[in-house]
């Protein structure tokens, strides 16, 4: 019968904090996605035939996969999963390129009138 050695059983935890992993581990030491940037707002939405319990995938991407089968932001994933929005990024980049998920981009805003034409208009307001 093996017994435990007394003291800490794993060096990696912190009492106070719990457990301590740097987020480059989580990503694999990369710091951009695969995929362009993901906007806050974008809603991320896993596939109905994705399985959140694949081994293939980390824990993390597991978590991301379960919380996405209802359409989600990209912050909320965030605040969630309590990680690095660019962390978040990196992971959906994965399941993006894997066809796991897809993210919908909120639609670009109008781009705003000239500032001559907003002139023109104070000035015709005032002339009134």
């Amino acid at each position: 019968m093996l017994t435990e050695p007394p003291g800490p059983q794993h060096e990696w935890l912190d009492d106070a904090a719990g457990p301590v992993v740097r987020p480059y581990t989580l990503t694999g030491g990369r710091v951009r996605s695969a995929a362009d940037g993901f906007d806050l707002v974008a809603f991320v939405l896993a596939g109905p035939e994705v399985d959140a319990a694949d081994p293939r995938l980390s824990p993390e991407h597991r978590r991301l996969v379960d919380l996405a089968h209802r359409p989600v932001p990209v912050a909320e994933l965030a605040a969630e999963l309590d990680l690095a929005v660019g962390v978040i990024r990196v992971l959906l980049g994965d399941l993006l390129a894997r066809g796991l998920v897809a993210v919908h981009e909120p639609p670009a805003a109008a781009p705003l009138p000239d500032d001559d034409i907003l002139k023109a208009v104070v000035s015709g307001l005032r002339a009134l």
